[in-house]
């Protein structure tokens, strides 16, 4: 038997370093071929497809304008970054995007329902029925009149939710809510489609409806003393502890000036 061949230990490196960069080409080429085929026009997106129930957007319109901000091919497509990609089209609230093979997207689409302006007059910003704010044509809102709501950053939710407890006590006296505004300080004002601005205090939620719900049930009793109606109505103070002050169109309380006597 011949005795085993034994290689001296720079031969073995240089063997052992051959054999590692020939599976490193390997890896390099194919990696670079997978990559060139799944970015080859044969995986293109060839449709778009859209769907849900929308007003403002126009697919069409959506297909050609946020086609050419999507990156990558059928395959690459990061599709995190793609509904990204939709959701910053205006009024769009909510996308969700799927692959359909070989070659097409599904994109289901969620609008902005909008039920309030948002901020002080003139901002383009609405609040959606979520409380969340989004910014979008004014020119584009259907409804005719819509209230507006303001408070800081992030307290969307909380001022629609007091609008919407306040409105129905309003109705009550077939006087419409027309702006709420929960300032920096954490007071409530709200202002009445006939003009009357009402103070309604600081406090939770359930604090201001508690004091407003007993202003507009005690409130026409306290006008028809003077011979009015709701509509007379030209402010209000609610954060008097027991009780509240009102001024009236037309009523005063001050005794008029009499003339000197000759």
């Amino acid at each position: 038997m011949n005795p085993q061949m034994t290689y001296p230990l720079d031969v073995k490196l240089m063997n052992g370093t051959a054999a590692a960069l020939f599976v490193a080409f390997i890896f390099l080429t194919l990696s670079f071929s997978i990559s060139w085929i799944l970015k080859s026009p044969w995986f293109a997106i060839g449709k778009i497809r859209v769907s849900g129930d929308f007003v403002h957007t126009n697919s069409i319109a959506l297909r050609s304008n946020v086609a050419p901000k999507l990156n990558g091919t059928f395959v690459t497509l990061d599709l995190a970054n793609a509904r990204q990609v939709f959701e910053a089209v205006p009024w769009v609230r909510q996308a969700v995007v799927k692959r359909e093979f070989p070659n097409r997207l599904s994109v289901s689409l969620n609008e902005h329902v909008a039920v309030a302006y948002w901020g002080n007059e003139g901002e383009a910003r609405l609040l959606n029925n979520f409380g969340e704010v989004f910014e979008a044509n004014l020119g584009e809102v259907e409804q005719d009149s819509l209230p507006r709501l303001n408070g800081q950053p992030g307290q969307g939710a909380l001022v629609l939710a007091v609008y919407q407890s306040l409105q129905p006590l309003f109705a009550n006296l077939d006087l419409v809510v027309d702006q709420i505004e929960l300032t920096g300080r954490g007071s409530w004002e709200a202002r009445l489609d006939t003009g009357a601005v009402l103070q309604l205090g600081r406090g939770s939620a359930q604090e201001v409806f508690e004091r407003t719900e007993k202003f507009t049930s005690t409130l026409t009793q306290v006008i028809r003393k003077y011979g009015r109606n709701p509509e007379a109505l030209e402010s209000a103070d609610l954060r008097h502890e027991d009780g509240y002050a009102i001024r009236l169109r037309g009523v005063t309380t001050l005794v008029p000036a009499q003339g000197n006597k000759q």
